[in-house]
């Protein structure tokens, strides 16, 4: 039984009603409606809830409430994101249902809007949700900015009466330095920072929320943490799964916008901060954007150097043929599109200083892997010259984030026998061994930060544009200079040959996949 110290535990969520835009979608239906009925079975839902579906099919309440019940039964019987299959919880699902009601209308049309303010209303009269509106934009990315237009001009971002107003926008949030900083000027004119969560869903996993109370709850580590003692940090993101159907989109993302700037940069800037004050939102977030931006930008030289981009040729991926990438449906014959990208970053800070960061993440990998691993810089050899030791295992710490969350630390220790001989040996510590979670989608702690009116989760305009402004120059080259290389990888591979050479230059290697 795992020992539970300084914990509290969570407080039910005001009363409030849910509004999700784009709720015929796969989003609402695959991960935030069962976040939201998983929120229900824990008992942190108020009896005041209520759920508002808004999206352009024309359907009635129960058809709406079927579809999504229908929905769930096949989530619970999946045992999906790390649950084991059961039956629905009819309690916690009727809660949900019976408080869930649906409207049609065009997202582009104020008339929508005024019939939704109508709708709140009635709401709040019959359920007593006292006029706390949570919008979730479950929605194409074009329509952020006109939503919350809309919303300012029908007046529901209003804040009044002691009641909140507060918006979960979904990423990408832009699609480069300008478009960001263009879509934070658009919402923030109608809806104050502490109105605005924007979403990152791979903060929702219970290792990223782990790596601040690793770091700072544990005297053993943070006096490490550091250029004396850390020789560099490796971030990986490894996908197994292709483009499959969505090759039209990425055509237009790549991996580089897809992953980089939000969920990779979300696991650096946890790695590098400095420690805040307090776990007050603000000074939690004020760090993570100061490591940001302190990342040294790119020249030319550094980005050929430092950045490799990639796209996988045909392969085998879990003994599965996978053709390549160019093949895919919707994709140009020539795509310089990547579905792989590695770096190096250094941070420009004391603590940080002659620490490379290496990052990579890719589709159509070897396996499918989360992680960030710290290697420590290794103990001299003086004191073993006269014994058959050669060569010290690295000191590595490895946080992984999924799937088997948990946290391993490899060292050296003498193996049996008269002569001295050292081999690596590993400790592992997995969730699921010392804690009895329950299935999560990772939207759980998210949904209910908002409720509660937690940001430290979500990402501040500051830290969304720092992250860009590092990737800006990246997307410069690659567009305005054809040369610029793009190497290709076997499906089922670690990546590209030049991702490798990258750390072999400083006599490094990236951790096997495997």
């Amino acid at each position: 039984m795992a020992e539970s110290v300084g914990t509290r535990n969570a407080t039910q969520a005001p009363p409030c009603t849910v509004v999700i835009f784009g709720a015929t979608g796969d989003l609402t239906a695959r991960l935030l409606m069962p976040a939201i009925y998983n929120l229900s079975r824990t008992g942190l839902l108020s009896q005041n809830f209520a759920l508002v579906g808004l999206g352009r099919t024309q359907q009635s309440d129960d058809a709406f409430r079927q579809s999504q019940t229908d929905a769930m039964k096949r989530f619970v019987a999946s045992g999906d994101h790390g649950g084991t299959p059961n039956p629905l919880d009819e309690k916690a699902w009727d809660f949900i249902a019976s408080r869930t009601s649906y409207m049609s209308g065009d997202l582009a049309d104020a008339a929508t809007y005024q019939e939704l303010s109508k709708k709140l209303d009635q709401i709040s009269a019959k359920n007593g949700t006292k006029g706390n509106v949570l919008f979730y934009l479950a929605v194409a990315a074009q329509m952020f900015g006109p939503i919350i237009d809309q919303l300012g001009a029908a007046g529901l971002a209003e804040e009044k009466d002691g009641y909140w107003r507060r918006v979960i926008i979904e990423k990408p949030f832009g699609t480069d330095l300008d478009s960001a900083k263009a879509l934070n000027t658009r919402v923030l004119k109608v809806l104050n920072e502490n109105q605005v969560y924007r979403m990152d869903h791979f903060l929702g996993k219970e290792t990223v929320q782990n790596i601040m109370a690793l770091r700072f709850a544990n005297g053993i580590f943070e006096p490490l943490w550091n250029r004396d003692h850390i020789d560099h940090v490796q971030i990986t993101v490894a996908e197994t799964v292709s483009v499959e159907h969505r090759a039209a989109f990425y055509e237009q993302t790549g991996a580089m916008r897809d992953m980089v700037p939000n969920h990779v940069f979300q696991l650096v800037s946890l790695t590098a901060m400095e420690p805040p004050n307090s776990f007050d939102p603000d000074a939690v977030r004020t760090e993570k954007s100061k490591a940001l931006q302190a990342i040294e930008p790119f020249d030319d030289d550094a980005l050929r150097r430092n950045v490799v981009r990639g796209q996988y040729a045909g392969g085998t991926v879990r003994g599965e043929a996978v053709p390549a990438y160019r093949n895919a449906e919707g994709v140009a014959p020539d795509s310089m599109t990547e579905t792989f990208v590695a770096m190096r970053l250094n941070i420009d800070t004391w603590r940080w200083a002659g620490v490379p960061f290496y990052l990579r993440t890719g589709k159509s990998m070897g396996r499918r892997t989360t992680q960030i691993a710290i290697q420590f810089k290794g103990a001299p050899l003086a004191l073993f010259r006269d014994t058959a030791v050669d060569n010290i295992s690295p000191n590595v710490l490895v946080l992984q984030i999924q799937p088997d969350e948990g946290v391993s630390l490899q060292f050296s220790a003498k193996r049996p026998g008269p002569e001295i001989h050292l081999g690596g040996v590993k400790m592992d510590f997995r969730y699921k061994d010392y804690f009895n979670a329950a299935p999560a989608t990772g939207y759980e702690t998210l949904v209910y930060d908002c409720m509660v009116g937690d940001p430290t989760l979500f990402q501040r305009a500051d830290s969304v544009e720092a992250g860009w402004s590092v990737v800006q120059p990246i997307f410069d080259m690659w567009k305005n200079d054809r040369s610029a290389p793009l190497e290709f990888y076997p499906a089922g591979s670690a990546g590209p040959e030049g991702s490798d050479q990258m750390l072999w230059r400083s006599g490094r290697a990236w951790r096997s996949l495997d």
